[in-house]
């Protein structure tokens, strides 16, 4: 199943606290980019983030986005933006520093 434009152009609506979200198509369902740092995806009309150490805390329970994928969490309170705003935030965050951590690491090779 694909997931909906009503159903991405509502999560979007939430993201509207979180500067620089933009969302790519990719075989029927949507790839979510914060500061061009892919965060998650919308998949079957559910709003999936990559597991980061920075969004552990908030407790969400693991999904596969599809078949053979790694899981991801599954952010079921997309009602609350302020809530929404912070785990993706955090999850970005954390997301920078091992892409900083990966390219340094690369350097010094």
């Amino acid at each position: 199943m694909s997931s909906s434009k009503e159903y991405k152009q509502f999560i979007l609506e939430q993201l509207s606290l979180t500067d620089n979200i933009t969302c790519k198509p990719m075989m029927g369902e949507f790839l979510l980019y914060c500061n061009n740092i892919l965060f998650g995806g919308i998949y079957d009309n559910r709003l999936l983030i990559k597991i980061v150490g920075g969004n552990k805390k908030y407790n969400m329970p693991e999904q596969i986005p599809y078949s053979g994928a790694k899981p991801m969490y599954f952010v079921g309170d997309v009602d609350n933006k302020e809530l929404l705003t912070e785990i993706v935030l955090a999850t970005c965050q954390d997301l920078q520093k091992s892409k900083k951590n990966k390219t340094n690491r690369k350097n010094k090779r």
